[in-house]
């Protein structure tokens, strides 16, 4: 059985200004710093056996400092890897938030995210978001579990790490947790930068076991 301690990146200047943050990168505010500390401190007697993180530098930096405070940072490895990044929004990346998400969800009879969350699966969103850029190139949902599975599996296959750092993104962390969640979550409520979200993995099956912590006793 591992444990794997899911932690969205601290707060960028992108996130500090609402626009749309996938595969373009900013760093982290010192708000986002300050979040990193925080969470640091709530897991720091986590035995961790290994770290990972997306290979953008904000979940890179947000590792470092966690891995920092830990019990086990002497010994702790980091890897980084694009599995892990977020969704890739395309044509999108880098605009209002507001602005984009009316684009992506006008066609479809809605006003933005929220109200695409009422009514459709994050599956399904992923899929509108590729419909919507004029150059195809945001990520579908087929394209998108390809990249993810391709890390969730790295994680399966490696020996002797138990207990898991990951620290990724908001809509990454939001699309497992409706994935392997089983409805047990809200997902309409996007998990806060630095936040915790515990999944555990016992050969292929995951289960999600909280959400959108802030320490591991909320």
């Amino acid at each position: 059985m591992k444990e794997i301690y899911l932690v969205r990146h601290g707060r960028t200047y992108i996130n500090r200004y609402n626009k749309m943050q996938g595969w373009c990168d900013t760093p982290l505010t010192q708000e986002g710093i300050d979040g990193a500390k925080k969470v640091a401190e709530a897991l720091k007697d986590v035995p961790f056996d290994i770290a990972i993180s997306s290979d953008t530098k904000r979940a890179s930096d947000t590792c470092e400092i966690i891995m920092a405070k830990n019990r086990c940072h002497q010994e702790l490895q980091h890897i980084t890897s694009p599995f892990f990044r977020e969704q890739f929004y395309g044509f999108f990346e880098g605009m209002n938030s507001d602005e984009a998400w009316r684009m992506i969800a006008g066609p479809h009879g809605c006003q933005g995210l929220k109200d695409l969350l009422d009514h459709y699966t994050i599956n399904e969103i992923k899929d509108m978001i590729h419909e919507s850029d004029p150059f195809h190139q945001a990520e579908d949902a087929k394209t998108y579990w390809q990249r993810l599975d391709r890390g969730l599996d790295m994680i399966a296959q490696l020996d002797g790490a138990d207990k898991v750092l990951l620290v990724t993104h908001g809509f990454t962390i939001r699309s497992l947790v409706a994935r392997f969640g089983k409805d047990k979550f809200d997902v309409k409520t996007s998990p806060r930068n630095a936040s915790i979200t515990m999944m555990q993995m016992s050969g292929k099956s995951i289960t999600i076991k909280a959400y959108n912590q802030l320490t591991l006793t909320d």
